[in-house]
C-alpha cells in the first residue's frame, strides 16, 4: 500500500486518501481492494457487498434491481427549475476550521487565487469529492481541480434529489466531516440532512458549496 510524504497509507496510487498530497512509487494496491461507490446506495466500499445496504456487487445489472431500489440517474434538469451549486474558496470557512484544529488543519493553506465556479445539479445523486481513476470516483462536484483543497476526501459526500424536487446531503464519512451554514458541529456521517435554497455545504478546509435554485 502506498504512503505518502507525510506517512499516510493510501489505496489510491496517484493521490493520497488522507491529505490528497501526490504520490510517487510505492507497492500497486490489491485492484480488489479498492475503494469504489456502492452502485445501489452510492456509499464507498471496498468488498463484495456493501456494509450500508448490503448489495452485492457481484450481481448483473439485471440482477441487481430491487423493488425499492433507487430510480435510474435521470440527467435532465428538474421540471420547472434547476439547483445551481456555486463552489467559492470561503476565508471565513478556513478560520474557523484552523481555530478548531481539524486532522489537517496544519496542513491546509487557503488559496491565493480560486476562480469561482457554477455547477448545475443534474441526476438524482450528486458526488462531491476528488476524481480517482484507480478508484473509479468521479464526482460530479470535483474538488481535486488545482488549487485542491487537501481536506477534501476522494468520496467526501453525496446531494440526492427525491422524485419531488427536494435535496439532502449526506456525509460519506469523510476524514474532516461536512458541516451547514456556518456550524461549528459536523452532521452525523451517513444520515442524510435537508438542504434547501441558499443552504451552505463546507467541505476539507475552506471549501463552500452554496446551493441556489434556479427558473
Amino acid at each position: 500500500m502506498p504512503v505518502c510524504a507525510d506517512g499516510h497509507q493510501s489505496r489510491a496510487i496517484d493521490y493520497c486518501d488522507v491529505c490528497g498530497s501526490a504520490l510517487t512509487g510505492g507497492p500497486t494496491p490489491d485492484p480488489a481492494a479498492a475503494l469504489r461507490l456502492c452502485t445501489a446506495c452510492a456509499t464507498p466500499t471496498s468488498g463484495r457487498f456493501c456494509e450500508v445496504c448490503g448489495h452485492d456487487s457481484a450481481l448483473p445489472a439485471a440482477a441487481a434491481a430491487r423493488p425499492g431500489d433507487a430510480p435510474p440517474v435521470d440527467e435532465r434538469p428538474l421540471a420547472g427549475r434547476r439547483w445551481v451549486a456555486r463552489v467559492y474558496a470561503d476565508r471565513e470557512f478556513y478560520t474557523r476550521v484552523q481555530a478548531r484544529k481539524g486532522p489537517d488543519a496544519e496542513r491546509v493553506a487557503f488559496p491565493e487565487s480560486y476562480p469561482e465556479r457554477r455547477i448545475e445539479l443534474r441526476g438524482n445523486q450528486i458526488l462531491i469529492g476528488k476524481r480517482s481513476t484507480s478508484q473509479g470516483i468521479v464526482p460530479e462536484i470535483d474538488l481535486g481541480i488545482a488549487p485542491a483543497d487537501l481536506g477534501v476526501s476522494r468520496a467526501h459526500a453525496m446531494i440526492r434529489v427525491d422524485e419531488t424536487g427536494a435535496l439532502t446531503v449526506t456525509d460519506l464519512g469523510s476524514t474532516n466531516g461536512t458541516s451547514l451554514d456556518g456550524a461549528e458541529s459536523p452532521i452525523i456521517p451517513q444520515v442524510a440532512i435537508t438542504v434547501r435554497d441558499g443552504s451552505r455545504i463546507h467541505v476539507g478546509g475552506w471549501t463552500t458549496i452554496a446551493i441556489t435554485a434556479e427558473p
